[in-house]
């Protein structure tokens, strides 16, 4: 899960693109990464961090052009902490270009090994944003008549990266003296939509991983990307598409509307917060009928995600919703945090009880989703330490019992808690009186029910099913063979990395 913005702009485009980078924090925190482009040259800054954090206002400076693209990240299985696999990348052969990449090539060490020995290019780190770069450079390269680029040719490259490309990946990327040119793979697993503004100047465009990023910018959301679709901004602010894939099949993240978007966002004409009522009107009504006995005086959500799921919950079950933990929004979110023992500790740091909201009652817990349960175990004890006599969990989503291969941190088996567990051994588990899950059907529906023409989500990791049909026993078992070998705060070095380039065609 990482954050991407592309922008064409009337004017310097530096702003826009570290308020838009803001606004995806929660996409990625580990490093962030702007790059613009002015006449023929390329300018780069990215670093290790937080957004506020990597930009300061010597590098604004650096940063001139009014079109652009940017990145936040958030390392994925086996992969490093570290300012060289920070986004944007580029490659200046045969064409200059700037990519960001959200999502996991599931063949990436099959394109290396391609790359190597047929393409001749080289790959400088372990991320597969860089393949991804370098395959789209070599398609360019073959679709080619000369060094100049037209939208056909564009367009014929990137339908050779959907047919080399397995797994998820939205993408933006900036080709020098031809424009911004953003795709999406075929089953649209991660998402990516376009942005309109009409300016006296001109029309700005826009695409982003979320519409909130459009909305604080003042961005008009015109539609997504649809899969397979590749959408090129040319220097002239030309706006221009093309179905790319010749087998599409639309099935978006499941977890994205479970916990990984903003509420206030909206992803494939669905709205994350509408979405999540409906889960939490779902698991009320099988709460009622396969758990009647509970007695529930209080409803109290894991904040933040799990608000809008845990205030239906309290309206159909007839029972107080209340505020019982106080967040610090200076603590990172601990799903995303690399090592588990830091993951452990950040818990009582990100929350904090209000003691007389779980004072002698019966408290019923709603969270977003229940992943590897260390998070679960700590939140059950506190509420037991603030006085609950007794604490239910209730989880938005299904037991995550598969690894995710799409670019989300949960890729080994023996991390998830519902891995090799019943439900009331993770209830014993995580010291809960009661546990409810989420019905997948149910979660299907309670999403379907906003958007009826979306009929399959990407549900992997609840389910076990990979909608690309290429992940394999033997690749699950080398992911969680990377993961384990690879250390586990891995960081090596904050050093800041700037780039000013300037992209001349060759020949």
């Amino acid at each position: 899960m990482c954050g991407i913005l592309g922008v064409v702009a009337t004017t310097r485009v530096n702003q826009l693109l570290y308020d838009g980078l803001q606004v995806l924090q929660h996409r990625g925190q580990d490093a962030a990464g702007i790059a613009t482009a002015e006449g023929g040259r390329f300018h780069m800054h990215k670093s290790s961090g937080l957004v506020r954090d990597v930009f300061r206002t010597r590098n604004m400076r650096d940063l001139p052009g009014n079109w652009g693209i940017a990145h936040v990240r958030y390392p994925t299985a086996g992969s490093a902490s570290s300012a060289a696999e920070a986004q944007p990348f580029y490659v200046n052969s045969p064409f200059g270009i700037m990519l960001a990449h959200n999502g996991n090539l599931t063949n990436a060490e099959d394109l290396k090994r391609e790359m190597f020995l047929s393409d001749l290019r080289h790959i400088n780190t372990n991320s597969d944003s860089e393949v991804l770069l370098n395959v789209l450079a070599h398609e360019l390269q073959a679709a080619a008549s000369s060094f100049r680029l037209d939208q056909d040719t564009v367009f014929k490259a990137v339908a050779g990266v959907h047919r080399r490309c397995r797994g998820a990946y939205a993408t933006v990327a900036m080709i020098s003296g031809t424009g911004l040119l953003a795709f999406r793979d075929p089953y649209g697993i991660r998402p990516l939509v376009i942005g309109r503004n009409d300016t006296p100047a001109g029309t700005e465009w826009m695409v982003a991983s979320e519409s909130v990023a459009l909305d604080v910018l003042g961005f008009r959301l015109v539609r997504d990307v649809a899969p397979g679709e590749a959408i090129l901004i040319d220097a002239e602010g030309g706006f221009h598409s093309r179905q790319c894939a010749t087998h599409t099949v639309h099935a978006p993240c499941m977890f994205e509307f479970v916990y990984l978007a903003r509420p206030d966002s909206l992803i494939d004409n669905i709205s994350v917060y509408d979405a999540r009522i409906k889960m939490g009107e779902f698991l009320a009504r099988k709460l009622r009928s396969t758990m009647p006995h509970l007695e529930i005086d209080v409803v109290i959500p894991i904040p933040d995600s799990s608000r809008p799921s845990a205030m239906e919950m309290a309206h159909h079950l007839n029972v107080p919703y209340r505020e019982g933990f106080v967040k610090n929004r200076y603590i990172g979110r601990t799903f995303i945090m690399p090592g588990l023992s830091i993951r452990r500790k950040s818990v009582r740091q990100k929350l904090n009880a209000i003691h007389q909201e779980f004072r002698g009652k019966k408290v019923l817990l709603v969270d977003d989703s229940i992943v590897r349960g260390t998070t679960s175990r700590e939140i059950v004890q506190m509420a037991r330490d603030a006085g609950a006599t007794q604490v239910y969990m209730a989880s938005a989503a299904p037991p995550v019992r598969f690894a995710n291969v799409y670019g989300i941190d949960m890729p080994t088996r023996h991390e998830l808690i519902a891995s090799n567990r019943t439900e009331d051994e993770i209830c014993a588990e995580i010291g809960a009186d009661a546990l409810i899950y989420q019905d997948l059907e149910d979660l299907k529906a309670a999403v379907r029910a906003l958007n009826p023409v979306i009929s399959v989500f990407e549900t992997s990791c609840f389910d076990g099913c990979y909608v690309t049909g290429d992940v394999t026993a033997e690749y699950l078992d080398g992911v969680e063979t990377q993961r384990s070998e690879a250390p586990s705060d891995a960081s090596e070095g904050a050093a800041q990395m700037d780039l000013n380039l300037v992209t001349g065609h060759e020949g």
